[in-house]
């Protein structure tokens, strides 16, 4: 599917500003991380960052490269014999792809999912360093970032610690060392819980989780979440992978978002549903069926999952996502969201993160955006998520103005 591109207005700069090689300095070169189990060989985002060998998918694998248009403008592909139709939203589908090719995007891609049904609303992509590259919404090549904070945060819930409880702390800005991970004289900055989410405060994230975690109890929620987990979805899909060290400042570097940790964007999307819709995780559905839907699987309790909203909501009205969001005339009322942000030293690469979905009070639209750039660059995931919802939302309230 490839569209004709269309103008498109310049957006403003993402909130966190020019990219930075967050999480490069300070950090020793670390090699692959083997699990006991042996199974899952984690590469060093360091030594042997994923996307240098990214290769793409098979056209026959990916349905959504491979679909064509029906009569009544949907979007079907050849399986068996037979035409099947895909779950995709056509317009919003289209103008994903219009906005990344247009923006020239060197890595990109953006998936939307349906929360209350798994259902894939979008899955675009476009790289201008590598026009053959697809495939890019189900590659786990990406640096998960400040993303984890999520599952993070979750951990520290289940911990017993509230968004309201504060952590004072300093540094960890670009690493976090063993220093930071004490309590100090240095401590001068205190967050609640609630506002290190909303901010990305990586110090308050590596103390909660060296004090109050341990490495299997975080390895637990990261499952929970589907890392190191097989997604059964039509269209082949790489493992998120997530390593975490049993050591106190590798633990507390994982918790912070400075890990071996990878995310691919359906899954990002599939993480986002499941925290719009009470902490229910459903596995993302490309084709339509007449049949019923799978049933959905808790990964974390239903409170929990209503503080992280509550939490996650001060991103967008607060927080790292505050800019964007607030552009007059591009709001979405109700989104929710978190960002995320890291590069690579040599060769430079930016990658930035948004995942989150909108309505609050009834979620629609789960999304999760991800953009991979150079040292120049012309747009980023937050900016790219929130089109995502918005020209979504906006379509459907003006298809429900028109009856």
């Amino acid at each position: 599917m490839r569209p004709e591109v269309e103008q498109i207005p310049e957006p403003l700069p993402d909130s966190e500003s020019a990219p930075t090689q967050m999480g490069d300095e300070g950090l020793e070169e670390n090699q692959p991380v083997i699990w006991p189990e042996g199974e899952l060989v984690v590469p060093s985002r360091l030594t042997s960052p994923p996307i240098s060998s990214c290769k793409p998918i098979s056209a026959q694998d990916d349905l959504v490269w491979a679909a064509r248009k029906r009569a009544d403008g949907r979007y079907v592909v050849q399986r068996a014999g037979a035409d099947q139709l895909l779950t995709l939203d056509v317009e919003l589908q289209e103008k994903l792809q219009q906005i990344m090719k247009g923006y020239q995007t060197p890595y990109a891609a953006v998936v939307a999912i349906e929360p209350a049904t798994g259902k894939v609303l979008a899955m675009a992509e476009h790289s201008e360093r590598d026009p053959a590259m697809h495939g890019l919404p189900t590659k786990a090549v990406f640096p998960a970032a400040s993303i984890f904070k999520i599952v993070t945060a979750s951990a520290l819930l289940d911990a017993g610690i509230r968004p309201e409880d504060s952590q004072c702390f300093h540094g960890g800005k670009r690493r976090i060392s063993e220093k930071m991970l004490q309590d100090s004289s240095r401590d001068r900055v205190c967050y609640p819980l609630s506002t290190a989410l909303a901010m990305s405060a990586n110090g308050v994230f590596a103390k909660l989780t060296y004090k109050h975690l341990t490495a299997e109890k975080l390895r637990l929620l990261a499952a929970a979440f589907h890392f190191n987990r097989s997604i059964d979805f039509p269209i082949p899909t790489e493992v998120s992978l997530a390593a975490i060290p049993e050591d106190g400042l590798g633990l507390a570097s994982a918790g912070s978002g400075f890990g071996d940790v990878y995310l691919s964007p359906l899954h990002g999307a599939a993480i986002a549903a499941a925290v719009a819709t009470g902490g229910l995780w459903r596995t993302p559905v490309l084709l339509e069926t007449e049949g019923q839907l799978p049933d959905p699987e808790r990964i974390i309790a239903e409170e929990n999952a209503h503080q992280l909203t509550e939490m996650l909501e001060q991103t967008v009205s607060a927080g790292t996502a505050r800019r964007i969001f607030r552009e007059r005339g591009f709001r979405v009322p109700g989104a929710v969201g978190k960002t995320g942000s890291l590069a690579d030293r040599n060769p430079f690469r930016d990658y930035s993160w948004f995942i989150g979905f909108a309505p609050k009070s009834d979620p629609r639209i789960a999304v999760a955006a991800v953009v991979v750039n150079e040292a120049r660059w012309r747009i980023r995931a937050t900016w790219l998520g929130r089109e995502a919802m918005r020209l979504y939302l906006d379509g459907k309230n003006a298809l429900a103005n028109s009856r």
